[in-house]
């Protein structure tokens, strides 16, 4: 049968910090994915990419580390989440940060009349208004059978 991946990937016309576009994203609902402890990805040189767990009372220490200069080169990710909707996913920052993806990863919402494809709509509209006043230049959503 295979399985499908989708995302949305935005594009920045300024580098955009993962502290900005989650304050961007608290204004409308959005959070750090904290129902499991804090998750985090920093990409190393080798392009190893590690996950960490931290406690939600370490999400300053969290973020401090995300947005260090020494990362810039490297991708960073942070889960998030949209407690009222039910949903969330991973947020990937690209080297430069200046293109970050969003991949619906944690109870991904679907098109009820054709459930197997994820209702990337509704993630456009969750998501989009957020970034505007953060410096969106543009954005492409895509979802692709395996």
């Amino acid at each position: 049968m295979g399985s499908r991946d989708a995302d949305i990937d935005f594009t920045f016309t300024d580098p955009i910090t993962v502290r900005a576009a989650l304050d961007a994203l608290a204004r409308v609902g959005w959070s750090m994915d904290v129902s499991r402890g804090l998750s985090c990805m920093i990409d190393d040189a080798d392009g190893m990419c590690e996950w960490y767990r931290s406690s939600p009372a370490d999400a300053g220490e969290v973020l401090a580390r995300l947005d260090a200069p020494g990362n810039l080169p490297y991708s960073v990710a942070v889960d998030v989440c949209h407690p009222e909707a039910g949903t969330g996913g991973m947020l990937l920052f690209m080297p430069g940060r200046t293109k970050v993806a969003f991949v619906p990863t944690i109870d991904r919402r679907r098109i009820p009349a054709a459930p197997e494809f994820t209702d990337l709509a509704w993630y456009v509209n969750a998501l989009v208004p957020a970034f505007v006043g953060a410096g969106l230049q543009g954005y492409e959503a895509a979802e692709i059978k395996h």
